[in-house]
């Protein structure tokens, strides 16, 4: 069966909540959606997040990415014949990692769609419901203990911390949480980049000297410094996750390497679809060490399919799936939806996306 379209379009979407980090700030999902349609009509969506800060991707450039280059690659060709096209697209393209993603995904979709099973069968699994985490914003200490008090009321049992931002009040936030959230609440913090090597060691032993119980600290140094990141693993006894150092499998033989890290967040918008995904899961696993997958800020449709590699690979901590969650309202018709702490994928063929609304 032949790929007969391959469509874009630019998906821009509210946040009920700005969301901050020590890298930005922002109330919107800003993405482009790749959606592949056979020759019998059928539609497979992916996702491609704009985040400046982290990626450097654009939806603008995504959508040149896969009008120009990948449409042209993938129209005409057997869409049942799935390992080639995604190998097809990964090496058609330096970088451009979202726009792969997006691509890769919904090709993935469209293959799960054609079988009339949930993309999660597809990728060997059968669980429909996956826990998160959820992120509670960079802030000061009152509102994020605010904020810790409703997230616990709604059911979540493992928070995030952003942090970062102001390394000087960090225990501080921390140990308000903390308070806020009582002994039987996970917290892990994520200052994403925003600390020096020597902030991050007094931070985080401040934390342990306090006793505070933090499950993980997840990228504390700059994407690049991973001398950086094992000086302070080394220094440490709470887990280092490491999420911007960590874009494809030579990064992560990189951090593997250097004894730079102890866990690493894969993110199909990093590594560049599915399939890279899950050579990252298993390389990490053969090593020992620690995995989540997350993901930018993304609506159902890039969450879903993250969702879905979590539902048939597992990882060994909580996975970071909230981004839909921050959503004032679902831009898609169909996909997952968010139960408490659960995200729950659609019984449907595919990510059970029906379309854009």
């Amino acid at each position: 069966m032949a790929i007969a379209a391959v469509r874009t379009h630019r998906l821009s979407a509210p946040l009920h909540t700005p969301f901050v980090t020590a890298l930005r700030r922002t109330t919107t999902v800003q993405s482009l959606i790749v959606e592949v349609v056979d020759s019998d009509g059928r539609s497979g969506f992916g996702e491609a997040p704009q985040v400046w800060q982290v990626t450097g991707a654009s939806a603008a450039g995504a959508q040149a990415c896969v009008e120009e280059l990948l449409a042209p690659l993938l129209i005409g060709r057997d869409a049942d014949d799935l390992v080639a096209r995604c190998a097809e697209l990964h090496r058609a393209v330096a970088g451009n990692e979202a726009a792969k993603a997006a691509t890769d995904t919904a090709l993935h979709d469209l293959a799960a769609r054609r079988l009339g099973i949930p993309l999660v069968r597809l990728l060997g699994g059968t669980r429909l419901r996956v826990p998160t985490d959820v992120t509670l914003a960079a802030g000061e200490a009152g509102a994020l203990a605010a904020a810790t008090t409703h997230r616990i009321a709604e059911g979540f049992t493992v928070l995030k911390i952003k942090v970062g931002a102001d390394a000087a009040g960090d225990l501080a936030r921390v140990r308000a949480v903390r308070a806020a959230a009582g002994p039987d609440t996970l917290i892990r913090l994520d200052a994403n980049q925003g600390w020096t090597p020597r902030e991050a060691v007094r931070v985080i032993r401040g934390i342990e000297d306090a006793g505070l119980d933090v499950e993980l600290v997840e990228q504390p140094v700059s994407r690049w410094d991973l001398d950086g990141l094992a000086w302070v693993s080394d220094r440490v006894n709470v887990p280092i996750l490491a999420d911007e150092s960590v874009f494809g499998l030579r990064d992560l033989v990189a951090v593997i390497h250097r004894r730079a890290a102890d866990m690493v967040n894969v993110k199909l918008a990093k590594c560049g679809g599915l399939g890279p995904a899950r050579g990252l899961l298993e390389l990490a696993a053969a090593h020992g060490m620690g995995t989540i997958v997350g993901s930018m800020m993304e609506s159902q449709i890039g969450l879903g399919a993250a969702a879905s590699l979590v539902a048939a690979y597992g990882t060994s901590a909580t996975s970071d799936l909230d981004a839909a969650w921050w959503l004032a309202s679902s831009p898609v018709r169909g996909g997952i939806r968010y139960d408490g702490a659960t995200v729950v994928l659609a019984d449907a063929p595919g990510l059970g996306v029906d379309g854009l609304d």
